[in-house]
């Protein structure tokens, strides 16, 4: 059977792969594994429910908590909230899991279920591998008093904003003017009221959802708007969210794109400075920027290196208790505050940052790192499989990291899914970066060529 579970729980286009049905018999099957199998005999578990702004999100939502109270887990409906604050909300009441809907940055016809373990953790292959078994098995069937209830989390707004506020450890960001976009998301909200009570003055874009505007036009991936208000307001900083608010990227006050490495590189001097970055480490993915090594190895602070996705920096990062880590998209982990990517804390530790040095944006990722041109190419139609092992590719590629020297690199990534090889070359020009990537390119597709 094709596995349900992605990189990110179950996706797809709503009423295509994810269906109403298959919304409660999978809630049904979590309800067993991260349910009743965790808590002791007798004990009724409870979930945290919450969801984006999306139309499907409604019909979906009705069907996880029709599927968890039916298999006996008392529900508590946080409605539409970012998912770092369903996370936090799973931790926060000491449920036993919980449920995202949501599908992130993609279009609105798209939607997800993310499952959260106890302590608002994602879950593991295992897990995720044992609710897909019990689904082919009979879910529980209460009756009477045992079955579950479905109750409206009151105040689960207000807990979560208390949340990101206290993160602030006191600084304000009063005499800021800081112009936020939602991305018609889980965010629009939350987020302003978030930095507003943090003391920012704030104009806020993308915060108007209808449930079929997500992400459309505006967010972490159409920065067009963001930049153009900043520049219209003259103000000192600007936050871009996605559509369940778990990344956070920025523009500084001339209108220029702050990337996750660079907020990365920011906030790691920035808890170094304070003496609070474990081991003084920052927790990257292979695909940061070259510039970001370098520039963290000029302010003392040691980079962990891990393939791409959020759960394997979350990995390294448990496994060595480190509190920050990240990817250059600005899915960002603040440890010491959350279990997952949090793009509203990360925007507020952002500003608090430029309000406590007194430095605009624009300097502070200056002096955290200096980007290296970066060229991708997807080679498509290609042999993946052989990649790593084809010698001639291997030379190939070795000899142009010898062109390049220390202010550049080469990496080869074959897709986990499709006949593709990525080739990312960065460079100390945007012209040798474009031209090794695309010499590599022409090698990796005459060599790894697939054949009828």
């Amino acid at each position: 059977m094709l596995r349900l579970f992605g990189t990110d729980g179950v996706r797809g286009v709503a009423n295509g792969l994810l269906t109403a049905e298959l919304a409660l018999t999978l809630s049904q099957s979590a309800a067993t594994v991260l349910g009743h199998q965790q808590v002791a005999p007798g004990t009724r578990p409870t979930a945290v429910v919450a969801r984006d702004p999306r139309i499907s999100g409604e019909f979906i939502a009705a069907a996880v908590s029709a599927g968890l109270a039916s298999a006996g887990v008392d529900v508590y409906d946080a409605g539409v909230l970012p998912t770092p604050a369903a996370a936090f909300l799973v931790d926060d009441i000491d449920a036993d899991f919980g449920v995202m809907i949501s599908a992130s940055h993609n279009p609105a016809p798209d939607n997800g279920i993310k499952f959260l373990a106890r302590g608002g953790h994602k879950l593991d292959d295992a897990a995720e591998d044992a609710i897909e078994t019990q689904l082919g098995l009979a879910p529980p069937r209460p009756t009477g008093a045992d079955v579950g209830r479905v109750r409206r989390f009151a105040d689960a707004e207000d807990r979560y904003l208390v949340h990101l506020l206290r993160s602030l450890d006191g600084v304000s960001l009063k005499g800021m003017k800081i112009v936020l976009d939602c991305a018609h998301g889980a965010a629009a909200g939350v987020s302003p009221e978030a930095f507003t009570d943090a003391g920012a003055e704030v104009i806020v874009i993308g915060a108007d959802p209808d449930g079929l505007n997500i992400n459309d036009g505006y967010g972490s991936t159409h920065l067009g708007p963001l930049q153009d208000t900043v520049l219209a307001h003259q103000a000192d900083l600007g936050i871009a969210h996605d559509g369940d608010a778990d990344r956070c990227l920025a523009v500084d006050h001339t209108g220029e794109i702050i990337d996750g490495d660079q907020i990365m590189g920011i906030l790691a001097i920035a808890l170094k400075d304070a003496g609070t970055l474990v081991e003084d480490t920052l927790v990257v993915t292979v695909m940061s920027n070259l510039g970001l090594k370098l520039g963290m190895g000029a302010a003392g602070v040691h980079l962990v290196e891990t393939a791409v996705g959020d759960r394997y920096v979350l990995a390294a990062m448990r496994a060595a208790g480190y509190n920050l880590g990240g990817e250059q998209s600005g899915h960002l982990i603040f440890a010491d505050y959350a279990t997952t990517g949090d793009g509203l804390l990360t925007g507020l530790q952002l500003a608090a940052r430029v309000a406590a040095t007194g430095k605009s944006a624009r300097v502070l990722a200056a002096e955290a790192m200096t980007k290296l041109p970066q060229v991708l190419i997807n080679v498509k139609g290609v042999d993946r499989t052989r990649a790593k092992t084809h010698e001639p590719l291997q030379a190939a590629v070795a000899q142009a990291e010898a062109r390049l020297g220390e202010t550049g690199r080469v990496l080869l990534r074959p897709s986990g899914t499709e006949p593709v090889v990525r080739v990312m070359v960065e460079a100390a020009t945007a012209e040798l970066a474009q031209s090794e990537s695309e010499a590599l390119a022409e090698i990796v597709k005459a060599e790894l060529a697939l054949t009828e």
